[in-house]
């Protein structure tokens, strides 16, 4: 098991060129693990990774797991910690819109590539995990477009960011689509070794303060009423 602070995480082992779960990845599983409306729901994570948010999911009571990566390799690491961990996950290769041909579902949870990058967040390689535009928004703005359409009446996203990427659109863009939303979760992190290198283009664009190395992350929470 992975222990952060006094709580027990699942058992995760990641391979080159798999995001391993860090700040972000236990801020979701604590968001998680505290409700009530994973016992016999059907959830969606969506960008799984390492599959540490979808094994949370199931070992939180959920009915029914899917999960998905565009990365093959996160795939097969998932469904190795999925198993190790002793749940199941079905793991697929997919997009948000392999998703929606599976939807509709009770619970969507996502740490999605959100990470502001003056790189083209393209091809192949590990960047891919995090790299997300110039804005951070290359993939939240589908998630949040595509959300509504996910969700069965009644249902939850749950997702994390980082105050760079821009919360209040994401906010913004879920009560256009239809969702009630609202952020739940907020902690303020040290820059991690990604966020270091962005540190003097984030300045140079103004998204930054000068010498500042903190961020907040956030978890947002839109609802289906």
């Amino acid at each position: 098991m992975t222990t952060a602070g006094e709580r027990t995480y699942p058992s995760i082992f990641v391979d080159d060129g798999v995001y391993a779960p860090q700040v972000d990845s236990f801020l979701l599983c604590n968001e998680i693990a505290r409700r009530s409306s994973f016992s016999g729901a059907r959830v969606l994570d969506m960008c799984t990774g390492s599959g540490i948010a979808a094994i949370e999911a199931a070992r939180n009571g959920a009915r029914e797991v899917f999960a998905y990566d565009i990365s093959e390799r996160a795939v097969a690491c998932a469904g190795a910690n999925a198993a190790t961990n002793g749940v199941d996950v079905d793991v697929r290769v997919g997009t948000l819109r392999d998703a929606v041909d599976e939807g509709p579902f009770d619970v969507i949870v996502s740490n999605p590539p959100y990470v502001p990058s003056p790189h083209d967040p393209s091809g192949a390689g590990l960047h891919r995990a995090w790299d997300a535009g110039d804005r951070g928004r290359i993939v939240l703005d589908l998630l949040c477009s595509s959300a509504f359409r996910l969700l069965s009446r009644g249902g939850v996203l749950l997702m994390v960011q980082s105050e760079f990427s821009d919360t209040e659109e994401s906010l913004r863009q879920l009560r256009l689509s239809g969702l009630r939303a609202g952020v739940v979760r907020r902690q303020t992190v040290e820059f991690g070794p990604v966020m270091y290198q962005r540190a003097s283009w984030l300045e140079a664009m103004g998204k930054l303060e000068i010498d500042c190395r903190q961020e907040e992350l956030v978890i947002i929470e839109g609802y289906f009423p």
